[in-house]
């Protein structure tokens, strides 16, 4: 299994670049690490289904970079989902890890899921990645790039099949697909309009 952490260079692209390159890599937080198997594309003020589309606040300034940190955010008064935050500093863009594959520290995950009724469904969907890895607010803003931090993100192997489709959850832009994935059953059940992206 790979030790190089990504770098900061390698993240500041485009949110459909990042998108793919995270695809295959590794989000790892104390004991759990979770292989990232399914993600969307978030832009800025050109993207409607963004938080950042309307500007800065304090809830989304992360997005605005640098890249490499992590945006963590609450949704639905319950959940927390974690971003991948990429493009150069000052311009919004993020990804959102959607799911992934827990590959080691599998029993501290099911004891954080205990209602998961397999290894596939403990970080299937963004809450239970989130979860899982026992992320929320206190991890918002940390550097994934530095050795020293409590959440790192590290390379992967390549990903292999990319398949894409539209965004889950969004009331706008939903047809945009910025949504990809890799072949794995902890992908999202949630396929509509997905198609193949390519092939390396």
């Amino acid at each position: 299994m790979t030790s190089r952490l990504l770098t900061r260079e390698e993240l500041a692209i485009d949110p459909v670049d990042a998108a793919q390159l995270l695809l295959g890599s590794y989000l790892e937080a104390g004991d759990v690490r979770v292989r990232v198997v399914e993600v969307e594309a978030y832009r800025g003020g050109d993207d409607p289904a963004s938080h950042c589309y309307r500007g800065k606040t304090p809830r989304n300034e992360v997005m605005f970079g640098p890249a490499g940190h992590l945006y963590v955010y609450f949704v639905y008064g319950m959940h927390f989902c974690a971003n991948v935050v990429s493009l150069t500093d000052g311009v919004a863009g993020a990804v959102l890890l959607r799911a992934g594959e827990v590959v080691s520290g599998e029993d501290i995950a099911f004891s954080r899921r205990p209602a998961s009724r397999s290894a596939a469904e403990l970080a299937k969907g963004p809450a239970r990645l989130c979860k899982v890895l026992g992320l929320d607010r206190t991890q918002n803003g940390v550097d994934l790039t530095s050795p020293d931090s409590p959440v790192r993100l590290y390379a992967g192997e390549p990903a292999g099949e990319v398949f894409s489709g539209p965004r889950v959850g969004v009331a706008v832009a939903m047809d945009v697909p910025w949504r990809f994935w890799i072949d794995s059953p902890a992908v999202s059940t949630y396929k509509r309009g997905g198609k193949r992206r390519k092939s390396p």
